[in-house]
C-alpha cells in the first residue's frame, strides 16, 4: 500500500514494458542496455583531461578539412581559414560558452530553445532540430570511418592488401563501432587521451616540417603568392575568401559534443552548496577555450603549409591528396615509415570521432524523445538503438558511395542549423534576462545584439551550404521525417499510459481524508466541472438509478497549458462535501483520462462511475492525443484494462460503468 507522506515518490509505473519473451529480445535488453544512456556519470575528471573526449571529434577534422579547404578555396584557403577561425573565436565558442552557463547538466543548445518556447510549438521545434542533430551525429559517424578508410587505402603498406574497396572498408569499420556498443561501450576518457594527443602531436610534427620546408625554400611561398596576384586586390581576396569560408564549415564542429560532456567536467568544492554550479560552468569553458585555441592554430598552419606544398594535381578528386592533405604530406615529406604511423592515429581518431558520435546520439535520443512520448519503450535500451543507427548508418553509406566530399553538405548543415540555434537561443535569453535585471539591462542588450550579428553570420554560413549542396538539407529533412513519424507513431501508441510522474497531497488534511478514501471504501465519479451544484445534482443522479454501496469521491482534474509534455506531477487536494462524500481536485495534470485512471489505482475505489459524450470519434481522439481531452470516459476504462492486462493481481478490481451523458 502507498504511503501518501512520501508523496515525493513515483507510486506507480507510467510505463507499461513487456518482459522479453525470446532469448534475442532478452539479448537486446542486457543488464548494461537498461541503464539510461543520458544517466549522469559519478565520476568527474579536470577540464583538461575531459578536453580530448569532446577533441575526438573536434580534432579530427584535420584528417580532412584541409584537404576540403584546398578543394573549395584552391590558393585562398588559407584566407578562407583565417576567417573561419575568426568565425569560430568570436562566433561559436562565445555562443557555447553562454550555453555552458545556461545548460550546465549536459543538455546543449536543444534545451535552451526547447525551454524558450512552450506547448506544442516548441515540441516541434524540439524534433526538428532534434532531426539536425541527428544528421550531425550519423554523417559524423559515416564520414569518419569513410575518411579513416581513405587513409587506409592511400597507405602503401595496404593498398595491396585492401585494394580500392573503400566501400566496404567503411561498413567494416561502422560494424565494428556497432559491435563496440553492442558489448558495451564507455567513454573513455584515456582512451581519448590516449588517442587525441599523439595525434596533435604527430600533426605538429607534419606542420612544424612544412614551415620548415617553407622558410628553407621560398619559392614554393612565391609561387603561392603568385596565384594570389592572379585572384586580383587584397580586397578581392578577402571578399572571395567570405564567399568561401561556408564550404569549410566543418572545422567548427565539436562545440555541441564539448557541451554535452559537461558532466564530466570536475567544478569546484563549493558547486554542490549552490543551485548553479560556477565551479563546472568555468571550467567547461577553459576547455572550450583551449580546444578553440588548439584547433584554430592547427587550421591556420595547415591551410598554409596544404595551400603551398600539395600540388593542384593531388588535392582535386581522384588525387593521391584528395581529403588527405596532411597525410599526402606526412609520406612525401617524412617517408612512407612516419605517414603510416601518422595513418595508423589518424584511422583512430576518426574512428573514435565515430564512437563520440554514436555515445553523443545515444544520448540525445532517450534524453528527449520518450520524456515526450514519442519514442517506443525499446528507446530506453541501448542495443536496439545501435542496431538501428548501425542500419541508418550504412544506408547513409551507400547512399554516398563513401565519399568524404559528397557527405560534407549533409554534415555542414547539422552544424551549422545546431549553430545557429544556439545563437538565436542565447541571444533571446540575454533579452529576457535584460528585462529581469534593470540594473545590467543595458550590457545585456548589448550583448543579446552581439549574439543576434552571430546568429546572422551563421545563417549566411548555412544558406550558402544549403545552395551550394542541397542534399545536406534533404537527409537532414529525411531524419526530421523519420523523428516526426516515429514520434507521431509511438505518442498514439503510448498514450494510454498512465502518465504520471508523481503524487503530492497539497496539505494535511488531505493527508488525513485519503486514509479514509483508500481501500474499496468509495465510489469514484470524475466530473467536467468542479462546483457543489454539480456534485449535489450527479450524486443524487446516481444514487437514484444505481445502487450505491459507499459514499462518493467526485474527482476533478484540471489540465496544464502544457500538453505536450508526456508525463507530469500531481498535486491532490480532498476535502469532504456533504455528510458522506469527498471532493478530490486534481492540478498539474496533462491528460485528463491517463489522471483519472492513475488515481482510480492508487484509491482502489468500489466502483468508477464515467460518461460517456458519444460525440464523433476520430475528433475525440485526436482531442485525447494532442490536448489530453476527448471521450474521458472510454479511454479511462481503455487504460485501466491495459493496465491491469500489464499488472495482473488477484484482487478484485473495482466495477465500470460506462454512462451516456
Amino acid at each position: 500500500m502507498w504511503d501518501p507522506r512520501q508523496s515525493d515518490v513515483p507510486l506507480l509505473s507510467s510505463r507499461q514494458a513487456e518482459r522479453p519473451r525470446t532469448a534475442l529480445a532478452h539479448w537486446l535488453r542486457g543488464e548494461d542496455a537498461d541503464a539510461p544512456a543520458h544517466a549522469p556519470d559519478a565520476h568527474t575528471h579536470p577540464w583538461y583531461q575531459v578536453l580530448w573526449l569532446t577533441g575526438v571529434d573536434y580534432f579530427s577534422t584535420l584528417g580532412y578539412q584541409p584537404g576540403i579547404a584546398l578543394l573549395a578555396a584552391g590558393a585562398i584557403a588559407p584566407i578562407a581559414t583565417g576567417i573561419l577561425v575568426l568565425v569560430t573565436l568570436f562566433g561559436a565558442l562565445p555562443v557555447y560558452a553562454a550555453v555552458a552557463k545556461r545548460s550546465y547538466a549536459g543538455q546543449g543548445s536543444i534545451a535552451m530553445i526547447e525551454n524558450l518556447l512552450s506547448g506544442w510549438r516548441g515540441t516541434v521545434v524540439v524534433l526538428v532540430l532534434i532531426g539536425f542533430a541527428a544528421t550531425d551525429f550519423v554523417i559524423t559517424m559515416t564520414l569518419s570511418a569513410a575518411d579513416a578508410a581513405q587513409h587506409a587505402i592511400e597507405n602503401p603498406l595496404l593498398h595491396d592488401l585492401i585494394g580500392e574497396h573503400r566501400m566496404g572498408l567503411t561498413i567494416g569499420l561502422l560494424l565494428l563501432l556497432s559491435a563496440v556498443f553492442l558489448k558495451g561501450f564507455a567513454e573513455a576518457i584515456g582512451i581519448a587521451a590516449l588517442v587525441a594527443v599523439p595525434y596533435i602531436l604527430l600533426n605538429l610534427v607534419v606542420l612544424g616540417h612544412g614551415i620548415w620546408t617553407l622558410v628553407t625554400h621560398p619559392h614554393y611561398l612565391a609561387q603561392w603568392t603568385g596565384a594570389l596576384g592572379h585572384t586580383g586586390s587584397t580586397m578581392h581576396l578577402v571578399l572571395a575568401g567570405l564567399l568561401v569560408f561556408p564550404k569549410l564549415a566543418l572545422g567548427m564542429s565539436g562545440f555541441e559534443t564539448g557541451v554535452s560532456v559537461m558532466p564530466l567536467v570536475r567544478g569546484s568544492p563549493d558547486d554542490a552548496a549552490h543551485g548553479v554550479p560556477a565551479g563546472r560552468i568555468a571550467n567547461t569553458r577553459r576547455m572550450l577555450v583551449a580546444a578553440a585555441a588548439i584547433m584554430s592554430v592547427l587550421l591556420l598552419l595547415s591551410s598554409v603549409v596544404t595551400a603551398t606544398l600539395v600540388p593542384e594535381s593531388a588535392y582535386h578528386e581522384g588525387g593521391s591528396a584528395a581529403g588527405r592533405a596532411l597525410a599526402w604530406l606526412a609520406h612525401e615529406h617524412l617517408g612512407h615509415a612516419f605517414g603510416s604511423v601518422y595513418d595508423a592515429f589518424t584511422i583512430a581518431i576518426l574512428w573514435f570521432a565515430g564512437a563520440s558520435a554514436m555515445a553523443g546520439l545515444l544520448a540525445l535520443i532517450p534524453r528527449y524523445l520518450p520524456r515526450l512520448g514519442m519514442a517506443p519503450n525499446w528507446v530506453a535500451h541501448r542495443r536496439p538503438l545501435v542496431l538501428v543507427l548501425t542500419v541508418i548508418a550504412v544506408i547513409v553509406t551507400v547512399i554516398f558511395k563513401a565519399d568524404v566530399e559528397a557527405q560534407g553538405g549533409a554534415y555542414a548543415t547539422g552544424v551549422l542549423v545546431l549553430m545557429q540555434s544556439a545563437a538565436i537561443a542565447v541571444a533571446i535569453s540575454l533579452w529576457r534576462e535584460a528585462r529581469a535585471d534593470p540594473e545590467t539591462a543595458r550590457r545585456t542588450r548589448l550583448a543579446s545584439g552581439y549574439f543576434w550579428v552571430v546568429a546572422a553570420v551563421f545563417t549566411y554560413t548555412l544558406v550558402d551550404n544549403v545552395i551550394v549542396r542541397p542534399d545536406g538539407v534533404f537527409i537532414a529533412s529525411g531524419f526530421i521525417l523519420l523523428v516526426v513519424f516515429v514520434g507521431a507513431l509511438s505518442r498514439t501508441r503510448r498514450a494510454t499510459e498512465l502518465r504520471v510522474a508523481h503524487v503530492r497531497l497539497s496539505d494535511d488534511e488531505s493527508l488525513a481524508l485519503w486514509q479514509e478514501i483508500v481501500g474499496k471504501k468509495v465510489n469514484l465519479v470524475p466530473l467536467k466541472h468542479s462546483d457543489p451544484d454539480g456534485r449535489v445534482r450527479k450524486g443524487h443522479e446516481l444514487r437514484r438509478h444505481y445502487r450505491v454501496d459507499g459514499p462518493l469521491a467526485f474527482i476533478h482534474v484540471t489540465l496544464l497549458d502544457n500538453r505536450s509534455e508526456f508525463l507530469a506531477p500531481l498535486s491532490l487536494t480532498v476535502r469532504r462535501v456533504g455528510k458522506h462524500d469527498y471532493a478530490i481536485e486534481v492540478t498539474g495534470a496533462i491528460a485528463i483520462a491517463n489522471t483519472v485512471a492513475y488515481v482510480s489505482e492508487l484509491i482502489d475505489p468500489i466502483s468508477i462511475f464515467l460518461g460517456l459524450t458519444l460525440r464523433d470519434p476520430m475528433t475525440q481522439s485526436l482531442r485525447f492525443v494532442l490536448w489530453g481531452e476527448g471521450e474521458t470516459g472510454l479511454m479511462v476504462y481503455k487504460i485501466l484494462q491495459r493496465y491491469w492486462e500489464w499488472t495482473p493481481e488477484d484482487d478484485m478490481r473495482p466495477y465500470i460503468f460506462l454512462m451516456s451523458e
